[in-house]
This record gives structure tokens, sequence and C-alpha cells, in this order.
């Protein structure tokens, strides 16, 4: 046994809960996809819900991550929420969903135990987007009346949403026109600047 296996084990499981759903995937159709035994998988993973746990606590680092580097490399209100916008995007073209919204709408058929990240995980959406907002509104980027959180839950709908119904009709641009026709209502009409990005986004 080796941790190459076992971050291989992880992958596919993103790609089965992203694709399938966690209830629809088993040990055997993932012992399958990869290759090994299912005693393999049980020996990093006794039960589902720890693959689940690690998976999600692995993910929500590395969307951490993503954030910070938005913060870091764009400039403005505006560039740091279409870069955000990305992030839902990414394995669209692979028929995946965003993760967290892939399990949300699967709540009642999850462990209790994965309630707690998962709300904890939406509320770091929000808070995020929350400040984002008011430093561009600070700036005078977004001129909106309406409270930063009300239109941190606005857009974090316009997306996750967004990406299921875009998801369904395969139309990803329909995703993103919903998403700029939003932030065409708060937007001032600065010229944007955004610093030189570098690789591309992790997947929401």
């Amino acid at each position: 046994m080796n941790s190459h296996t076992r971050q291989i084990i992880l992958q596919e499981a993103e790609v089965l809960i992203r694709t399938r759903g966690y209830a629809a995937f088993s040990y055997a159709d993932l012992a399958g996809r990869i290759g090994v035994t299912k005693a393999s998988i049980h020996y990093y993973f006794p039960a589902k819900e720890d693959l689940v746990l690690q998976l999600t606590e692995d993910y929500v680092t590395r969307f951490r991550a993503a954030l910070d580097r938005i913060l870091a490399r764009h400039a403005t209100a505006g560039a740091r929420l279409r870069a955000y916008a990305q992030l839902f995007l990414a394995g669209f073209e692979q028929g995946m969903l965003p993760y967290c919204g892939a399990l949300s709408a699967e709540r009642s058929a999850l462990p209790i135990a994965m309630h707690g990240p998962i709300q904890a995980f939406f509320q770091l959406h929000l808070d995020w987007l929350g400040g984002v907002l008011e430093d561009g509104r600070a700036a005078g980027e977004l001129a909106t009346r309406a409270a930063p959180g009300h239109l941190a839950l606005l857009l974090l709908s316009t997306l996750e949403g967004g990406t299921f119904v875009g998801w369904a009709m395969e139309r990803k641009a329909m995703v993103l026109a919903a998403f700029e026709s939003v932030l065409a209502g708060i937007e001032t009409q600065q010229p944007h600047r955004q610093a030189a990005s570098g690789s591309g986004p992790a997947p929401a």
C-alpha cells in the first residue's frame, strides 16, 4: 500500500461524486475504475463516510488556496469575482458538477457527520464573497445598497444553481452570462485593473 494509491482513490471518488452522486457509487465501482481490490480501498478508508470526509477536507484545503491565489493575482473586485466564477466551471466539459453542490443535493443520503463540513464549505464561499464585495464597495468599484451578505448569497446562488441548469442543458456560457448580469447591476464603470494570472483555477 502506498500514498499514490490513496491519492488515486480520492481522485476517482471525487469524479464519481461529481458525476453520479454520493449514493450512486460503491466501493466496487471505485475499485473497478482504479483496478484495485475493494480490500485495498477499505485499507485506507474503512467506511464510505471516512472516504468522503477526507475527500471533503482535502477539497476545502485546495479551494482555500484557490481563493488566496485570486486575491493575490487580481486587483479589483470585478476581476476577483470573475475569477471566482470560473472555479465553478472547472470540469464542466467532463460532466462534473461543483463538488459540494453535488453533495448538498443529496443531503438526506449523506452521513450526519457530513452535514457540518458542507455547511462550513458554503459559509467559506459566503464569507469570502462578502469580503470582496465590501472591499469593492469601499474602493468605489461596486455600487450597491444591498448588504454584502445578501449579495454574496445572490452571487453564490447564481453560480451554484446556474451550474446545475447549464450542466443539464450542456451550455456553459449561460452560467457566466447570468453571473455577468448580476455584476452589471453593481459594478461601476471603472476600467478593470487586473494582475497577471498564473495557472488555471481549482474546481469549486
